[in-house]
């Protein structure tokens, strides 16, 4: 089965308050920016700020910090009090000030809850331009939240690093702010910092100033006018190196030593650029682009596209020499061009409200991949196109799904919203529309919005305007369909019927769901793309039916290039044609089949075997991407045997036997001049054939661990094969690991060996990493993911564990996303106990109006147990029909 867990992308997630939003009315700009009217906030309208002077002093030996602000700001009508955001915050010598007025001192009131700041004065402001002022200290934390510390081993010893992270909702916890994304304004930081450390914002450094006593003065230019998330400081050890395209400077910073390890994503980040200058119509608009790589992890996201000042962890930036993979290689560069795309589609304009949040990383995504394929197309990277909107469908059958466009009252509610659906389903969307306008009226339709919109806020609306205008065809009632209602639309093939060289098709649309057979279908208006072995038909399913005729009589494909966003019904004789003829049909197309087959079978509205009966018919030469898929759903079947050794032992010697003869094709030893997705396949095989106990695989990864070199353990497979090795690991194997871990003195290595120690599948093994993952030894943000990876072989295990011992589980977690943390733990579980405890736990612990991941989870555990006790019997049905067959064909 395809696994669900979402990669995160740029998903930062932070806050802590739970207070409701109440629409308003948007002030009238005071610039000449356009301004969204009647934008979601949580802040009274009568003020709206317009620069920031901030300068801050860190304490990283106290882990705290001083600052000072001056807030040039409008008061649009009278009013006694200014509110803002702010959270773990001191004020002192606050002033208010206005231009031939008498300066004023504010009282200052907190309101933790709703994290704000409220400063009082005694009469009513009139309307005009004032100075708010204010000396305050705030908090260093330990996780990816506000301000915070990265501590870190070299050989030179320890170290600290200091980074920021703003988005969704922490700007508040390192300056005070209107910190919300339709607040936006010009921001100019100074820094005092030691003399011998890097100090990294979103603009250049303009003056640095010596003071004389083992500190420096650091300003920074103004930036542009943009959302409080999108301020960046940062502070350490740091080594820069930068590449120059046209004006703009680009650049990595790495901590000292490790620079060389980002030169991929530097040179690949020159040619990003290069492409979206072109694309967008409108050039980068800030002198430099950084991206700044820190250690540690977060258990939400990777990286995060502040403003000319891109932040992502050292396991997405950097290439370690020693242990780097071509997948690595590749994410490197798709992280960095959906991070480069946010700085128009989220930095240069940005979403009004929080419920439009697909517009920055659907489209990011979507950019991403087409930027990807066209730049790489060695590396064929537009099947994964497939696989994103397979875990964008998988989360969009369930009860708990959402619209693309969302409605978020809360701040809990923003983090939440960093899901498969704005990011994946928005993505496909995206892609299924510009294949509905074609590839040039879309670019014209961006180009448009961008330079209407620049440096102001929208909502989806103003896209979908500008893509039509420029298509000339109607698709706002085809975007509203997808984006406003949430659901996948089912397209079932009623009949097929050859006649004179052309297939006419009868389609009807209804929706698939995982866990409401039932339900009543909504309606959608569906772009489809139909082919039967000549030219493509394009049409749009309205009312819920249609009938075409296709070229060609062949076998049919509805979703013929796979970029419309629904699930294709065959009727059996289609099927078995598809089936007849699988060999002949695009890779691309293969994958979406077997994602179908896939879905279809787990749900019942098709045999549970198609997908198995497809495996059967993919040639040993396929596309390798092709039998990466086999392989990923091959070992997630697997799991549902999980407490049945005899029944999934016949499982397993099918699996094998069905990815046995591709591996000894690709084999250990990587070949002269091989194609990359070669490569990859290697290491998806041996981990899969390791994971399904082929004792062969396993023998072989221990013995190149056992002699430890360089040729027995190459780079690309050196995490592969510690993989298989700490999977099967015994006592003294995990100690072996645990000793390499404490003595290893480069982060990215360090965190990948804790990682292994948690991926045992021996419970008492496993249950030693949990008890490991709440010391200080793992690293601070590392924690939560050890116990993340524990939960995906032994979830009821961690998800007690970790419910056991909450307080200090808390404390290794960003801090609005517990509300998804712990349901995430158990969502692997098929013990129908663990649904009742999850229940408990929210009932306790996760506020009502945040508990859509603990409704997902119970979702996906009960679909998860009707797979095993509904599917699984007909699985074991045909199993045992092949046995004794011979694999012909392979």
């Amino acid at each position: 089965m395809r696994r669900t867990l979402v990669t995160a992308i740029a998903l930062a997630l932070a806050g802590t308050g739970s207070v409701l939003a109440a629409p308003a009315p948007a002030a009238a700009s005071t610039t000449t920016a356009p301004e969204v009217k009647d934008a979601t906030t949580q802040l009274p309208r009568t003020v709206r700020p317009v620069h920031y002077d901030v300068a801050v002093v860190p304490h990283a030996g106290t882990m705290t910090f001083d600052g000072h602000v001056a807030i040039t700001l409008d008061v649009l009508e009278p009013t006694a009090s200014i509110t803002l955001n702010a959270v773990d915050m001191i004020f002192a010598n606050v002033t208010l000030a206005g231009s031939g007025r008498t300066a004023l001192v504010p009282k200052v009131s907190i309101d933790a809850e709703a994290q704000t700041a409220t400063f009082t004065v005694d009469k009513p402001l009139a309307p005009g331009r004032y100075t708010l002022a204010t000396d305050y200290t705030g908090k260093i934390g330990t996780q990816a939240n506000g301000l915070f510390a990265i501590d870190y081993d070299t050989r030179a010893g320890k170290k600290r690093a200091l980074y920021t992270q703003f988005e969704n909702s922490d700007a508040r916890k390192f300056v005070p702010s209107w910190d919300e994304p339709n607040y936006k304004a010009t921001f100019a930081l100074t820094a005092t910092v030691p003399a011998n450390q890097l100090a990294v914002s979103n603009m250049p450094a303009v003056e640095t100033t010596d003071l004389g006593n083992g500190t420096k003065r650091v300003r920074f230019d103004q930036s542009p006018k943009m959302s409080t998330y999108l301020l960046f400081f940062s502070l350490g050890d740091f080594e820069r190196a930068t590449a120059k395209l046209g004006d703009t400077e680009i650049g990595v910073v790495t901590q000292s030593g490790l620079v060389e390890q980002a030169k991929f994503a530097l040179d690949s980040s020159v040619d990003v650029l290069r492409e979206y200058n072109d694309y967008f119509g409108t050039p980068y608009p800030l002198p430099k682009l950084d991206n700044v790589a820190s250690p540690g992890s977060s258990q939400f996201f990777g990286a995060m596209e502040n403003w000319g000042a891109i932040f992502t962890f050292e396991h997405t930036l950097l290439l370690d020499p020693t242990i780097s993979t071509q997948s690595d290689k590749q994410r490197v560069y798709s992280v960095a061009a959906h991070e480069i795309a946010h700085q128009w589609f989220g930095d240069l304009v940005t979403m009004s409200w929080w419920d439009d949040l697909w517009l920055n990383e659907g489209f990011a995504t979507w950019m991403a991949g087409r930027t990807t394929q066209k730049l790489h197309p060695e590396w064929n990277t537009r099947l994964g196109t497939v696989d994103g909107r397979e875990r964008a469908m998988s989360r969009d059958a369930v009860a708990s799904t959402h619209p693309v466009v969302q409605h978020v009252e809360t701040v809990e509610q923003a983090s939440q919203a960093f899901d498969a659906i704005t990011y994946q389903k928005g993505g496909a969307v995206i892609r299924m529309l510009e294949g509905f306008v074609g590839p040039d009226a879309w670019r014209e339709g961006v180009r448009n919005y961008m330079k209407a919109h620049a440096y102001g806020n929208t909502v989806s609306d103003d896209l979908w305007r500008e893509v039509q205008t420029a298509a000339g065809k109607p698709i706002l009632d085809i975007a509203h369909d997808f984006t406003l209602q949430p659901g996948v639309p089912l397209i079932r093939v009623e009949s097929a019927s050859c006649d004179g060289h052309k297939t006419t098709v009868k389609l009807t649309q209804g929706e698939f769901t995982k866990d409401r057979p039932g339900k009543a279908a909504l309606q959608w208006r569906v772009p489809v793309i139909a082919q039967a072995g000549g030219e493509a038909v394009r049409t749009v399913v309205e009312g819920g039916a249609a009938t075409i005729e296709v070229p060609g009589c062949g076998p049919l494909v509805v979703n013929a290039g796979q970029s419309g966003y629904y699930r294709t019904l065959y009727a059996q004789p289609q099927f078995e044609t598809i089936r007849k003829d699988f060999a002949r049909l695009d890779a691309i197309d293969q994958l979406g089949l077997m994602g179908d087959a896939w879905a279809l079978g787990m749900a019942g509205l098709r045999p549970a075997t198609d997908y198995l009966e497809l495996a059967k018919a993919t040639p040993i030469d396929a596309d390798p991407q092709i039998w990466g898929d086999i392989a990923e759903t091959l070992t997630g079947l697997d799991d549902y045997y999980r407490g049945d050794a005899k029944r999934r032992a016949t499982f397993r010697a099918f699996a094998i036997d069905t990815l046995s003869p591709v591996f000894k094709r690709v084999g250990w030893e990587a070949r002269a001049g091989e194609a990359d997705p070669v490569t990859i396949l290697r290491t998806q095989l041996i981990d899969a054939l390791s994971t399904l106990g082929d004792a062969s695989v396993i023998h072989e990864a221990q013995r190149r661990y056992a002699a430890g070199d360089a040729n027995a353990m190459p780079p690309a497979l050196r995490k592969t094969i510690l993989g298989a090795v700490a999977r099967h690991a015994d006592a003294a194997t995990w100690e072996r690991l645990h000793a390499v871990a404490q003595a290893e003195k480069t982060p990215l290595v360090k965190d990948e060996y804790y990682a292994l120690l948690s991926s045992a599948e021996d419970p008492a093994l496993a249950k030693r990493a949990l008890e490991l993952a709440l010391t200080a030894e793992p690293g601070e943000t590392n924690s939560a993911g050890m116990i993340s990876t524990v939960a995906y072989h032994h979830p009821e295990l961690a998800f007690d564990f970790a419910t056991a011992h909450r307080e200090q589980v808390n404390a290794k977690v960003d801090t609005t996303s517990l509300s998804r943390y712990y349901p995430g733990l158990a969502n692997n579980s098929l013990d129908p106990a663990t649904i009742a405890k999850l229940k408990d736990f929210a009932s306790k612990h996760i506020a009502a109006s945040s508990r859509r991941a603990t409704d997902t989870a119970v979702a996906n555990i009960e679909y998860r147990l009707k797979v095993r006790n509904e599917r699984l019997p007909a699985i074991d049905a045909w199993l045992q029909r092949q046995q004794g067959t011979t694999r012909l064909g392979r």
